[in-house]
Formats: structure tokens, C-alpha cells, sequence
């Protein structure tokens, strides 16, 4: 497979009491930024399995996953204007089980962030953290509708 071509990753997606799982970035691109756990597709493994494995091996936390939210092309540029990675980033919501967040992997840090902390930009968030809450809590919206 050629090294210009896009990686293909997963973003667990937890909502629970009015809060979201986070982890802090570790490791580059975004490191020092909060977004949701997440990383590569294995091969043969699909997205949905590769957000619930990511985010227990990030955080320690158990979830189910209950199906796509959105698709989100994350393209990094250096000051020249090259292309320096690009991820196709499924984001999955999940359901959580059990756990409480411990920062493990390349996770600097991992806990639950209220809402209204992420929708007053309380700390530096990765790009799209706040499109990604919106898509689930539009979700969340239409399943207690029906």
C-alpha cells in the first residue's frame, strides 16, 4: 500500500450523563489536544470494532457500539503547505458498560468532559470535536422520539 494514501481510523463516541469521553493526545498530530479515543482500522476489523477496542485500550472504559454517526477527513499541512498525514476518521457512537477512564496507550489523559464545557471551549479540543457532539446528541434526540 503507498505511504500517500489516506489511513483509514475509528473515534469511539461516549456520551453519558451529560458528558463525554475524552482523551488527551499523547502523541502527534494533536498532541496536547482533547478529543475522542480513537485510532487505526486493523486489517479485517471494522470501524464499529475498532472504536470499542481503541477505547478500551485507551482508557480502560467498556462500550457497545451502536452504529455511525459521520465520516471526517482530518488533513494536516505543514508551513509549506504539504500534506503531512491524512486520516478517514469513522466516528461510532457507542454505549457505555463499565469503566472509569484511566489514560493508557498514547492517551495523556483521559476523563468525562461536561457538555457544556466542550460547547464553551473550555480547553483545546482536536477540529470537529464539537460537530462529532452534535451528530450525537441529534441521535440521542431522534431515538427518544420514537
Amino acid at each position: 500500500m503507498s505511504a500517500d494514501r489516506p489511513k483509514v481510523g475509528a473515534i469511539a463516541v461516549v456520551l453519558r450523563d451529560d458528558a463525554a469521553l475524552m482523551v488527551q493526545r499523547g502523541k502527534e498530530p494533536n498532541a496536547g489536544l482533547w478529543g475522542f479515543p480513537g485510532g487505526h482500522v486493523e486489517w479485517g476489523e471494522t470501524a464499529l470494532e475498532a472504536a470499542v477496542r481503541e477505547l478500551h485500550e485507551e482508557t480502560g472504559v467498556t462500550a457497545t457500539a451502536a452504529g455511525y454517526l459521520t465520516c471526517l477527513d482530518v488533513v494536516g499541512r505543514d508551513a509549506q503547505d504539504r500534506i503531512t498525514h491524512h486520516y478517514l476518521l469513522a466516528a461510532v457512537l457507542c454505549h457505555y458498560v463499565a469503566g472509569s477512564p484511566v489514560a493508557a496507550d498514547d492517551a495523556a489523559d483521559a476523563e468525562w468532559i461536561p457538555l457544556s464545557e466542550i460547547a464553551a471551549a473550555g480547553r483545546p479540543f482536536s477540529q470537529n470535536v464539537d460537530r462529532v457532539i452534535a451528530a450525537a446528541l441529534a441521535h440521542h434526540k431522534t431515538a427518544a422520539l420514537a
